[in-house]
């Protein structure tokens, strides 16, 4: 414990410079929200820390194996669980870093996450988008339990710095196409099923995109892409434990097996008889507050009740039009959401496991809803004759009310 303090003092210190840095190249970049952020997100490390002591967690895992199981780094190498004691192994066998120490390590990877998030939001919206008058991104980056799951020593704080940085490198391919790279990388050394479906969606996004990039430069990035699908696939298969002659159904048998077994614990939910759009209602919106499983639960339910009447926003006109129009990034986020929503809903029952898994993909999400709100209200500014404003609130014109009755009926069903 002697080390923590000094340890938080020396990374605040480190950040500081570098968002100071960040700031000279966006002059939009707020250097004094971010601070506060960072506040934000060890104070959720703390609680997260604190939830350890008293509950199973993963961290106390990947400590002690990081710490005694190896007797050289490169023997800790690995993709999945054992990369993440590759990452911790330097700290916690080497320098000897404490479990609280290498768990603030992760918190301050985990919060860079939100950094290039930031960025990919701001820099792809024209308008300011506002709820109750508070800024919609600023909401966006306080949501508390993407920080709950991104800030403690596992796999959450990693995996959500790799979408970070894919999804930052795609912004802006043009010059960002090593950040892509290094985005990508990280994803298939933390989750190579997840690097699968990232593929797969950014060759959707590039394929059908409208940016004026290169021609030279989209190939170069699809062949990229596409020979690290074509050499890693038999790997990702066995990764996911899958039979790649018959994936469809060795994927229902593991789906099958994963949910019964989630299902026991105590905020398990049978999920088996579901319909495929109750099982992803469930991913996506749940716990409710009918099915909060404690005062965790219940902070989860106000933040899952907030994306069901944000996602109302794509039943507005003009959603077919805008994502045919759409950028590669937003294209490459709706297809990575989708798919890897999917793969999730039918194997996941456990209400604690679908919060945590949900972090991985929910900031996908929301660049496709704000990026439509954007969309509306640049078509609002080019006509004259629609009131002005219109667009840049999230409840204007939501989807009727039957909508979201019928919503939490079949959520409760």
């Amino acid at each position: 414990m002697l080390g923590l303090i000094p340890l938080l003092v020396f990374l605040y210190l480190i950040t500081v410079p570098l968002l100071g840095v960040i700031s000279t190249h966006y002059s939009w970049f707020n250097v004094g929200l971010m601070k506060k952020l960072f506040w934000y997100h060890v104070l959720l490390a703390t609680v997260y820390y604190l939830y350890a002591q008293t509950s199973a967690s993963d961290s106390t895992g990947y400590f002690e194996r990081s710490a005694t199981l190896y007797t050289s780094w490169m023997e800790a190498y690995g993709t999945g669980t054992t990369f993440i004691d590759f990452l911790a192994y330097p700290f916690t066998a080497v320098i000897g870093f404490s479990y609280p120490m290498i768990m603030l390590l992760f918190a301050w990877i985990g919060y860079w996450s939100f950094i290039f998030f930031y960025i990919v939001f701001i820099e792809n919206t024209r308008f300011r988008h506002t709820w109750k008058g508070a800024d919609l991104v600023t909401i966006f980056l306080f949501l508390p339990n993407m920080h709950y799951w991104t800030a403690s020593l596992g796999k959450g704080a990693p995996i959500l710095l790799g979408l970070a940085i894919t999804m930052f490198g795609l912004s802006k391919l043009h010059s960002r196409k090593t950040a892509l790279l290094i985005g990508l990388l990280i994803i298939y050394h933390v989750r190579p099923h997840v690097f699968f479906l990232a593929c797969l969606g950014i060759l959707a996004g590039l394929l059908t995109a409208r940016e004026r990039t290169p021609l030279y430069q989209k190939l170069l990035v699809l062949l990229a892409v596409g020979g690290a699908v074509y050499f890693l696939y038999n790997d990702i298969i066995a990764f996911a434990q899958l039979d790649s002659d018959n994936l469809m159904n060795s994927f229902d048998e593991l789906s099958s097996h994963r949910s019964f077994e989630l299902a026991k614990s105590n905020s398990g939910i049978d999920i088996s008889n579901y319909s495929l759009p109750l099982k992803l209602f469930t991913f996506w919106f749940r716990p409710l507050f009918f099915d909060a499983p404690g005062v965790l639960g219940l902070i989860i339910s106000l933040e899952n009740l907030f994306y069901l009447l944000l996602t109302f926003t794509l039943f507005k006109r003009g959603i077919i039009q805008y994502l045919l129009r759409s950028s590669a990034l937003v294209k490459a986020s709706l297809v990575l959401f989708i798919a890897t929503s999917l793969a999730l809903s039918g194997t996941l029952s456990n209400l604690g496991i679908i919060s945590r898994q949900k972090t991985m993909v929910i900031y996908l999400l929301l660049i496709v809803i704000i990026g439509f709100m954007d969309y509306r209200q640049q078509q609002v500014a080019d006509n004259a004759d629609n009131a002005p404003g219109t667009g840049n609130t999230m409840f204007n014109k939501t989807v009727p009310q039957l909508l979201l009755a019928f919503l939490f009926f079949i959520s409760s069903t």
